[in-house]
């Protein structure tokens, strides 16, 4: 515990700050910008790592059918699942789409910076 107790923030502030009244002022300027750049860089990760909704488990169920059922039944099955099924694909094409203009509003806003 005798080393803990040599440990204090006044005297890391005193510290700091008899490090940095030597400093050169062109060194305290490129300081001030690696601290902005690494806390954009941190505050940008941050904002991006937020998710809209959070991710729903899809719990996909068998369902059993009887043997003995006919062919218009089969058909009849398939037309109404047909119709989900392309909900669902017209719902995430959206959603890709979307997802494309972003990025696409991005690129353009770079092409006009020269990057």
């Amino acid at each position: 515990m005798n080393y803990l107790r040599r440990f204090s923030p006044l005297r890391a502030l005193r510290d700091l700050r008899v490090f940095l009244s030597h400093r050169q002022p062109y060194e305290l300027w490129f300081l001030l910008l690696s601290i902005v750049i690494t806390t954009t860089l941190m505050l940008v990760f941050m904002k991006d790592s937020k998710f809209d909704r959070p991710i729903k488990r899809e719990i996909i169920y068998f369902d059993s059918w009887a043997l003995s059922r006919t062919d218009e039944e089969i058909i009849a099955q398939q037309q109404v699942d047909k119709v989900i099924r392309d909900k669902k694909r017209a719902d995430y094409q959206a959603r890709v789409e979307k997802r494309r203009a972003e990025f696409k509003k991005v690129d353009d806003a770079m092409e006009r910076w020269g990057l």
